[in-house]
């Protein structure tokens, strides 16, 4: 299956967890950027809407009475198995899950579950994404957010906002945004995106910003080479000067010997022809040379 993560101003969109402090916020934000908030999902709750948009029991009734095709799902970790269940059930296939620290075998069962329906599964522990200048869905800044020609994928959330401000700053814009998050087991990595964008009319580059631990940059070089590549490709690796033995960052951030580890990457990447910075002023001067 070829994932396509790319959305609308029209895609109806349901938040589970739309009664809690975030959902009420993430909810409004998303809304005011333009993303089609039809509904909410709680459990059990009193209120009867939030935002002005109505609140259901369950995902079933969400998509009876709103047609919803994809959910943000703003639950806590031990709930966010159940969630996706109901959600996967009631015929919803894309699947946004900013939550954090899904314990794995949990998230196995998701991995099997979205794989066995063809769900499309943004996370664990993503930012989220968006098709800037249409919809996003999670919680990425709007400044970031301008409309262009790279397609952006992350792990980082921080490093990324920063990335996309400074380049949209200088006029470089994101055709899709998707933060796949950084969590150890997790529903889109790199490499399932890299057919979309070699053929997605609308993407000319697509850059990385990535980070120690795990073998993801590794099997994204390998998913070029392998679709031939054709667009320019740039990456940002977080982690260059991390100390040894030290934990820091995401959970899926695991250096196994000389898995995982920068060079190891950097490595992968160059000889792929991906071109890789050291800094990410070297970043944004380098994608505004090659793409302006």
């Amino acid at each position: 299956m070829i994932i396509n993560p790319r959305i609308d101003r029209t895609t109806p969109v349901i938040v589970q967890g739309i009664t809690g402090r975030a959902g009420q916020m993430h909810s409004r934000l998303m809304m005011q950027y333009g993303t089609r908030i039809v509904g909410g999902v709680s459990p059990g709750a009193r209120a009867s809407e939030v935002n002005g948009v109505p609140v259901f029991a369950n995902c079933s009734e969400a998509v009876v009475k709103t047609g919803a095709k994809a959910s943000v799902l703003l639950v806590g970790a031990m709930q966010l198995l159940d969630a996706m269940q109901d959600a996967v059930t009631a015929g919803i296939r894309y699947l946004v899950t900013p939550t954090e620290g899904m314990p794995v075998h949990d998230a196995l069962k998701a991995w099997k579950l979205c794989r066995d329906t063809n769900t499309v599964w943004v996370g664990g522990s993503t930012p989220g994404m968006a098709v800037p200048g249409e919809a996003k869905l999670g919680f990425l800044p709007d400044d970031s957010l301008k409309p262009g020609p790279l397609g952006l994928m992350s792990k980082s959330g921080t490093l990324s906002y920063e990335a996309g401000y400074r380049l949209a700053g200088r006029g470089i814009g994101t055709s899709v945004w998707v933060g796949v998050g950084g969590d150890p087991v997790k529903g889109t990595r790199y490499a399932d995106l890299v057919p979309f964008y070699a053929s997605d009319p609308k993407t000319e580059g697509l850059l990385i910003i990535g980070e120690i631990g795990g073998s993801e940059e590794e099997e994204f070089a390998q998913a070029l080479t392998a679709h031939r590549f054709a667009k320019p490709a740039f990456a940002l690796i977080a982690g260059r000067s991390a100390p040894e033995g030290v934990t820091m960052g995401h959970a899926g951030a695991l250096v196994h010997g000389r898995h995982g580890t920068y060079a190891a990457k950097r490595a992968a990447l160059d000889a792929a022809g991906v071109r890789v910075f050291g800094t990410l002023n070297e970043m944004v001067a380098g994608v505004c040379a090659r793409l302006r």
